[in-house]
């Protein structure tokens, strides 16, 4: 596998990888890329970006529906989605691999997805996998040395896996499990309604503003929001303003300015869409529960890692709930030892 040989690797990498050189494009594919779900993409989008140690193995690095290809940024750490854990010497370290990201399909990145006030087609986790299939053949890459996979990342790391197991050596798999529970589900069926109700009114940020604080409020744990939030309300022109309420709609705020509702919809919906048989999944597995999560709990975890043929489970304690991938690089660390192999 020599990338650098690879015509959209040879030219100069970005300036944000410094010791972790990096290079990005979008990869067009056509005429038609037909859909798990029905219906096609005609042609078909998909933004990614490498960036790491040269000729060191590739690891696929997936987190939540509003991640994207852009993993580590090493000028600006904000415009990274995984800055906490990815980069030269942390978690997932692009001094030992080079990490492969993309920008999901149907999201609002540079690759294939809805436009402001249009529709889009039903995506699959299904689909995510076809289309890093045809990336993986783009880039003249055999097979991953991993794929990382937290939250919608892991739903489409086991989707890939099932049908393309040749294709990649190990999944981590954390907070993501064969199909989403029906609690999850309930609380994103009511958020892709409020979403809908705003585009309706002619009022889509507002809508996603408040999608996004619900979805806030099952991302962590009851426990942070007791440590953090149990101040007294403030009465402000007339009513009560409470420290919770305050965080939960500053972080919907900063969301909807960066994504767009049908982006949301699209992807929201894709999760609990998704559904994997774990037992033809014969790929080594890291599995990873988080006991505070409230979106996938504890025991769906349990259950998977007993459904997969080829499975260990590790699980950790966070206040950070379902959100503890993005946090918890010290419980983290050792579990991502398996991706590096025998010292070099």
């Amino acid at each position: 596998m020599n990338l650098a040989s690879h015509p959209d690797l040879s030219s100069e990498p970005d300036r944000s990888g410094a010791s972790a050189p990096a290079f990005e494009d979008v990869l067009h594919w056509g005429p038609r890329f037909p859909l798990h779900h029905g219906g096609s993409i005609e042609p078909l989008r998909l933004g990614w970006r490498l960036a790491g140690r040269p000729g060191a193995p590739v690891v696929l690095a997936l987190g939540g529906i509003s991640a994207h290809r852009r993993v580590f940024d090493l000028q600006n750490a904000r415009a990274g989605w995984w800055s906490e854990l990815a980069g030269p010497g942390a978690v997932l370290d692009s001094d030992r691999v080079r990490v492969l990201g993309i920008d999901y399909v149907g999201a609002s990145g540079e690759s294939s997805g809805p436009a402001a006030g249009g529709t889009f087609a039903s995506i699959s986790s299904y689909d995510q996998a076809e289309a890093l299939r045809l990336l993986l053949d783009h880039l003249h890459i055999g097979a991953l040395r991993a794929i990382v996979g937290a939250s919608y990342g892991g739903m489409v790391a086991l989707a890939f896996a099932e049908r393309y197991a040749q294709r990649v050596e190990q999944l981590l798999i954390i907070s993501a499990s064969e199909r989403s529970h029906p609690m999850a589900t309930a609380w994103r069926s009511v958020q892709r309604r409020i979403v809908h109700f705003a585009l309706q009114l002619g009022r889509p940020a507002e809508g996603l503003e408040l999608a996004r604080a619900l979805a806030m409020a099952t991302y962590r744990s009851p426990q942070e929001f007791a440590e953090r939030f149990a101040q007294p309300a403030r009465l402000e022109q007339g009513r009560f303003v409470f420290p919770v309420e305050e965080y939960l709609l500053s972080r919907g705020r900063d969301y909807a300015a960066r994504y767009l509702p049908e982006a949301f919809l699209c992807l929201s919906e894709s999760i609990d869409l998704h559904a994997v048989d774990a037992r033809r999944i014969g790929v080594p597995t890291t599995a990873v529960a988080v006991l505070e999560d409230q979106l996938v709990p504890i025991a769906d975890m349990r259950a998977l890692a007993a459904r997969l043929p080829r499975a260990r489970l590790c699980e950790i304690s966070s206040r950070y709930g379902h959100d503890a991938f993005l946090r918890e690089s010290s419980a983290l660390r050792p579990i991502f030892e398996c991706l590096y192999g025998a010292p070099e």
